[in-house]
């Protein structure tokens, strides 16, 4: 996984958005109604702890049936406990990468794909969990916009 780091407590995401009351329909049409609720603020929603959380971007293929496809951003968070079925960014023997973890009934890093293997974790490597993936952000024009 190539890493590329944003720190939001230097440059935080914009204040706040236009929430609109009304959802949008996903299958047939309803009417329009121009109807705005309140402002979501995105930290709000997605930063609970902003010192101890940092946003990486997905590379490679091995995470796409849980979610996660090149380009995506991914929301991580240091402060939360990594348990049994969170995915997690790990390092092993110094390797970074994007997996979902399992701690039971043995260690082992799952890659959520069919081309990709799980890493059986064995006592003579060393992994170091760097937090939990807590959102994942998809761009959907690909891109600079």
């Amino acid at each position: 996984m190539k890493a590329v780091l944003f720190d939001l407590t230097d440059n935080p995401l914009p204040s706040t958005v236009p929430l609109y009351a009304d959802p949008v329909h996903a299958g047939f049409p309803s009417p329009a109604r121009d109807h705005l609720d309140s402002q979501l603020d995105f930290n709000e929603l997605m930063i609970r702890r902003p010192a101890a959380t940092y946003v990486l971007r997905a590379e490679g293929q091995s995470m796409v049936k849980g979610g996660i496809a090149p380009g995506d951003y991914l929301v991580v968070d240091r402060a939360v406990e990594a348990m049994h079925g969170h995915i997690v960014v790990a390092a092993v023997d110094g390797d970074f990468l994007v997996k979902r973890l399992q701690t039971s009934p043995c260690m082992k890093l799952i890659a959520m794909s069919d081309d990709h293997p799980d890493i059986e974790l064995t006592g003579d490597q060393q992994l170091e969990i760097f937090g939990v993936v807590t959102f994942v952000v998809k761009p959907m024009l690909g891109g600079d916009v």
